[in-house]
């Protein structure tokens, strides 16, 4: 793959990759050197990728360790209670924002990745590294809690 090449589809998943990164960091600031962190360690390790076209999956993959290497490192200096909550994004649905927020990782991620970033479970198996039943099952316990939250009766297609 050129530089030229890596260079574009970086940009082009850059979205993605911030999106990804807010599902786990609560401050901005954390998820900016997340994704800069994620980024120059695929640009270094690039040669390592035998399949361009798991380059989105694979970038994905190094930015969730990073936002947890970042979380790690974190705890050790902030006790939980201090954080505050997560304000949403603009132009994003507040209540969603809110909710993929209460959720735990084991379910935010695999809803974040299905239904806001538009991965198959498959892929979605490849990049959390489960199998494809366990993604099903945390989707299905995800859709199961949106249920029992009334806050989302506006929100289609989910």
């Amino acid at each position: 793959m050129t530089h030229e090449v890596f260079a574009q589809q970086i940009v082009a998943m850059q979205g993605t990759l911030y999106r990804v990164s807010s599902s786990i960091l609560p401050q901005l600031c954390d998820r900016e050197d997340a994704v800069q962190a994620c980024i120059e360690k695929a640009w270094r390790k690039r040669a390592d990728l035998r399949d361009d076209a798991k380059l989105q999956s694979w970038v994905v993959r190094i930015l969730i360790h990073e936002c947890y290497q970042m979380l790690r490192r974190r705890k050790r200096e902030t006790p939980m209670e201090a954080v505050p909550e997560m304000p949403a994004p603009p132009g994003s649905n507040a209540s969603l924002y809110r909710f993929f927020s209460g959720l735990p990782d084991k379910l935010r991620l695999p809803m974040v990745l299905y239904y806001l970033e538009g991965y198959s479970i498959a892929e979605i198996g490849g990049i959390l590294r489960l199998p494809q039943g366990t993604v099903k099952s945390r989707l299905a316990r995800g859709r199961e809690k949106m249920k029992k939250d009334r806050a989302f009766e506006e929100v289609e297609g989910l």
